[in-house]
């Protein structure tokens, strides 16, 4: 069937990211044709198998798209400061999606207000009132 061969799957999610949803479980759990797919369209993070949920690279080539793909990461990657600060310098609201441990991190919560000020309200209370953390978020 067409859903599981890798070259048609490939075109397909290149087009658009979205068709890894008609792709085989096999397929959605291929690195190469998730990363296709995510390099096209963010959201197709979520139609893939779980374990590349977990994987870095995924992850990050799908931010590159769009901050809502950390919100499918796994927990791991959503307090790993990299993936965080990729995610947030371009969409500073998705600090939601980080770990506790990272909404207290300075250099992750400026990057994200210096993008969205309303960041600021996800920062950690220590953060929220730190003067260069409100400072870069009200600029």
């Amino acid at each position: 069937a067409l859903h599981a061969d890798k070259d048609v799957v490939l075109a397909a999610v290149r087009n658009d990211g979205r068709a890894l949803e008609l792709a085989s479980s096999e397929l959605r759990a291929d690195k190469d044709v998730v990363l296709a797919a995510v390099s096209n369209h963010a959201s197709a993070l979520n139609l893939a198998s779980n374990e590349l949920h977990a994987d870095k690279d995924v992850v990050l080539a799908a931010l590159s798209n769009g901050g809502c793909a950390l919100g499918l990461a796994s927990n791991e990657l959503r307090a790993d400061k990299d993936v965080v600060l990729a995610a947030v310098s371009n969409h500073g609201y998705v600090l939601e999606f980080a770990s506790n441990e990272l909404c207290a991190d300075k250099d992750i919560v400026l990057a994200a207000v210096s993008n969205c000020g309303c960041a600021l309200g996800l920062a950690s209370n220590e953060l929220r009132a730190d003067k260069d953390v409100v400072l870069a978020a009200v600029s």
